[in-house]
């Protein structure tokens, strides 16, 4: 979805609010939430969701908003998972946890639990992971070989490609300027596996 960070709010709470209720919010209810000035802006950010194909109105209507399905079978919906800090495409980096929750598509989300964390550098880059994109990871202590992973080594987090070896572990980066990182000892935990990105255009 090609929408700036305000759209995405709004958007996000539409969906929240109609999951929550059973109907959707009034203009005016956007409007005191977010605080704008005026009912022009909502109406605005409105429009811009229709036309991106996201949400449909019906105009005779005060809690008209709907999101446009995403299939034949169900309304789009969106899960709350936390939001746990940064983690580096590059050299590790210390990790952060925190109290945060962000809202994401269900359909990103599987059995078991789930966070997200806000990418910073540059190393996976050739598999789409750019400097400040959001991961969905799947909380899980083991991976396959090949699989892109959450990691923490002596305490310091990480994204990269998992590879188990006969005398280490090696982490490769998806950025054919960088080296692996190899890992021979000290404190290495697997966190989890990268199951889905979450790009909010700003």
């Amino acid at each position: 979805m090609n929408l700036t960070k305000k759209q995405k709010q709004v958007y996000d709470f539409i969906c929240e609010y109609i999951l929550e209720n059973d109907y959707s919010p009034t203009q005016v209810e956007i409007q005191q939430h977010f605080g704008f000035k005026s009912l022009g802006s909502v109406q605005d950010y409105i429009k811009y969701l229709k036309n991106a194909g996201l949400l449909h109105s019906d105009a005779n209507s005060v809690r008209g908003l709907n999101p446009v399905q995403q299939d034949e079978d169900r309304n789009y919906s969106v899960t709350s998972i936390p939001l746990h800090g940064s983690v580096a495409a590059g050299l590790p980096i210390e990790a952060i946890e925190g109290s945060d929750t962000i809202s994401v598509p269900s359909s990103m989300i599987s059995t078991g639990n789930h966070f997200a964390l806000s990418v910073s550098g540059e190393s996976m880059i050739e598999d789409g992971i750019f400097d400040g994109d959001l991961i969905i990871v799947k909380e899980k202590n083991t991976a396959n070989n090949g699989e892109t992973i959450v990691a923490t080594i002596n305490n310091e987090a990480t994204v990269k490609r998992y590879y188990k070896k006969s005398n280490c572990i090696e982490l490769h980066p998806a950025n054919s300027s960088m080296k692996p990182i190899l890992v021979k000892d000290g404190d290495f935990q697997i966190k989890g596996i990268l199951v889905g990105l979450y790009r909010s255009y700003a």
